[in-house]
C-alpha cells in the first residue's frame, strides 16, 4: 500500500515550514511544491514539453469529474492510463471531483451513499460514490488520488458544516476500506479535511480521518468565497493536527504573495488555476506586482514582462508584442502568458524551498508579508 514515500530534509525552526522529498511511482517531487492544474489532462495553452523541459514541473493535477465525463476513465484505462494518454512521464494527482460536483448546485442531489448529478455537458445523470470515485481514479492511474468529500459554499452554518464533516468522514472511511480491498495499487489515497470555517469542526474531521492511517492528507473547502485571512486561519488550525511525517496538501490556493504563508504553516503541496486562468485574461504576475497587459501604457513598451524572469516569454518578447497579441485575440498570447505565470509560481516555490534549506525562510517570509501589505 506504500505507493508514495515522504521524507523531510529540512525544517525552519521559527515556523512550520519544511522542505521534503515526495517519492512517487513517476519520480521524486521536491516540496513545498505548486502543482499546475491540467483539468482535462492538459494545462491550457502549453505543451507537456514546455512543462517538463522549460518549466521543470514535477507533478501535475488533473480533474476526475471532467475526465470521467470526457473522454471517460475506461477509455483512458484502455489507452494505458493518464500518463500515457497525455504523454506525461512525471507524477500526477487527481482530485476527487467533489468540488466540481458540489458547484453544480441544482444539478446534483447529495445522499449518504454519494452524489447524484447531471453532466454540465449533456444533462446525463451519473452517480459518484466513495467507492466509484476511487475506481475512476485508479483507472486513470494517478500517483495520488483523493477521497470523495463534501465541499460547502461560504458562508455555511455550523450545523450544516457539522453534517458535512460527518458525511465526509463516512465517505472517507468507505473509500479507504474499498481502496484497501483493491490490494496493491500504484495510487496513494489522501482523505480531505473539511469543516468550513469552524476550527472545532476542522479538528473533529482531522482527528477522525487520522484513524485511517493514510499516507497523506488534504485540507479542502477553501477558496469558496471566504476572506483570504480566513483561509489562512483554517489552515493554521488544521495543519498541526495532521501527521508530521506525511505530506500536507491545501487544495485550490492561492495568490503568489500568499504561497509563503501556506508554507510557513507547514503545507507541502498546493494547486490553483490562477496562473493559467489569469494569464488567459491578460493578468501577468511579476516581482513588482501585476501587469494588466491590455493597458495602453504597454503599447510601445519594449521591456519584457519581468526583467528578472528566466521564462521563454520574458527572454524573447516585449510587453508591446504581448499586448498586440492579446488585443488581436491571438492564441499565442495565452501560451506565452501562461508560460510566464507558471514560471513565476514555480520560481516562488523553489525560492521558498531553498530558503528553508539554507535557514533563511523567516527573512523571505517577512519580504513576502511586506509585499502583501503594499510595502514591498
Amino acid at each position: 500500500m506504500a505507493a508514495i514515500r515522504f521524507e523531510i530534509v529540512a525544517r525552519c525552526p521559527h515556523t512550520g515550514a519544511r522542505a521534503g522529498l515526495l517519492h512517487t511511482p513517476h519520480g521524486v517531487v521536491e516540496t513545498p511544491v505548486f502543482m499546475p492544474v491540467g483539468t482535462q489532462a492538459t494545462v491550457k495553452g502549453v505543451t507537456q514539453r514546455d512543462l517538463q523541459n522549460d518549466l521543470g514541473v514535477q507533478i501535475l493535477l488533473a480533474n476526475t469529474y471532467h475526465l470521467f465525463l470526457r473522454p471517460g476513465h475506461e477509455t483512458i484505462r484502455r489507452l494505458g492510463g493518464l500518463h500515457r494518454f497525455m504523454s506525461w512521464p512525471r507524477a500526477i494527482l487527481t482530485d476527487s471531483g467533489g468540488f466540481q460536483v458540489f458547484s453544480l448546485n441544482s444539478l446534483r442531489k447529495v445522499t449518504d451513499e454519494g452524489v447524484l448529478f447531471r453532466s454540465h455537458l449533456n444533462g446525463d445523470a451519473h452517480w459518484f460514490t466513495p467507492e466509484s470515485v476511487v475506481d475512476v481514479q485508479v483507472a486513470l492511474g494517478a500517483d495520488i488520488i483523493m477521497a470523495l468529500d463534501e465541499c460547502l459554499e461560504y458562508p455555511a452554518t455550523h450545523e450544516a458544516a457539522r453534517q458535512s464533516v460527518e458525511r465526509t468522514v463516512r465517505w472517507a472511511q468507505v473509500a479507504w476500506r474499498h481502496y484497501q480491498r483493491l490490494g496493491e495499487t500504484p495510487c496513494a489515497l489522501f482523505p480531505i479535511v473539511q469543516g468550513s470555517m469552524f476550527p472545532d469542526l476542522r479538528r473533529q474531521c482531522a482527528e477522525q480521518l487520522l484513524e485511517l492511517g493514510a499516507p497523506g492528507y488534504a485540507i479542502g473547502g477553501l477558496s469558496v468565497g471566504e476572506p483570504r485571512a480566513l483561509s489562512l486561519e483554517m489552515v493554521e488550525a488544521t495543519a498541526p493536527l495532521l501527521p508530521e511525517h506525511s505530506p500536507r496538501y491545501v487544495m485550490g490556493v492561492g495568490m503568489p504573495e500568499e504561497l509563503a504563508e501556506y508554507v510557513a504553516r507547514g503545507i507541502d503541496m498546493m494547486d490553483c488555476v490562477l496562473p493559467s486562468r489569469n494569464a488567459r485574461n491578460g493578468c501577468l504576475f511579476t516581482q513588482r506586482g501585476r501587469v494588466i497587459i491590455k493597458q495602453a501604457i504597454y503599447k510601445d513598451d519594449p521591456a519584457p514582462v519581468d526583467e528578472t524572469c528566466p521564462c521563454y516569454t520574458c527572454r524573447n518578447f516585449s510587453r508591446a508584442y504581448l499586448r498586440h497579441l492579446f488585443q488581436a485575440g491571438e492564441m499565442l498570447f495565452s501560451t506565452l502568458a501562461t508560460l510566464h505565470n507558471l514560471q513565476h509560481y514555480l520560481d516562488i516555490m523553489r525560492d521558498l524551498r531553498q530558503s528553508i534549506m539554507f535557514g533563511t525562510f523567516p527573512d523571505r517570509l517577512r519580504e513576502w508579508r511586506a509585499v502583501r501589505s503594499g510595502e514591498g
